[in-house]
């Protein structure tokens, strides 16, 4: 990580396919910066920076010419990593989070364990193969990279849906919204919130 103060981090990587720079605040007001190449992606990103409260910048080049999913892909990695950063030793925190949240006919269940184990499970079908020219599989493929790099296990679950854009964005908007609760301070919680000492 180039930097890290508070629950603040920063990094950049870069491959072949992809040069990509991520902040984030945790203790923010939902503040988005966001400029990737993938335009539906930054609506997403957009409405999850402003559910969770966390301040997101990101920024973003990617070989869009082949497909949008390395872009899509390597933002989800850097910004489970910076979160995972800011999270720093995780005490004191809420640790779990969740939400149901409607977007018009879309309904979306979304719960988060800050448990140190990258693991997500998606089940999130789509009524259309791709949203504009966005491919929904990359939904998916964002919010897998995500919790791995973050070590949060995430639950992403369709409770009724048929509008493919109103059902991605109910997704981010539940994850942003999971999210804040989780990685909010208790101060009722003393040290790590776990039985194991560690997370």
């Amino acid at each position: 990580m180039e930097e890290t103060a508070g629950r603040r981090a920063q990094t950049t990587r870069g491959t072949k396919e992809t040069q990509i720079t991520v902040a984030v605040n945790l203790d923010g007001s939902g503040t988005a910066a966001i400029d990737t190449p993938v335009p539906f992606f930054n609506h997403m990103l957009d409405a999850f920076t402003r559910h969770s409260l966390i301040d997101v910048t990101v920024e973003a080049e990617g070989d869009v010419d082949v497909d949008d999913h390395h872009t899509v892909e390597d933002v989800g990695i850097v910004l489970g990593a910076v979160l995972r950063e800011a999270l720093g030793t995780k005490a004191g925190i809420a640790r779990f989070g969740q939400a149901i949240v409607p977007m018009d006919e879309a309904l979306v269940l979304c719960a988060v364990d800050i448990s140190g184990r990258g693991q997500a499970f998606v089940e999130v079908p789509f009524e259309t193969q791709t949203i504009g020219g966005f491919d929904v599989q990359l939904v998916k493929e964002f919010f897998l990279a995500f919790a791995r790099e973050a070590g949060i296990t995430l639950h992403v679950r369709l409770l009724a849906g048929e509008n493919s854009h109103h059902v991605a964005e109910a997704c981010f908007k539940a994850c942003g919204r999971a999210l804040r609760q989780a990685v909010e301070h208790d101060p009722r919680v003393t040290g790590i919130p776990s039985t194991k000492g560690s997370l």
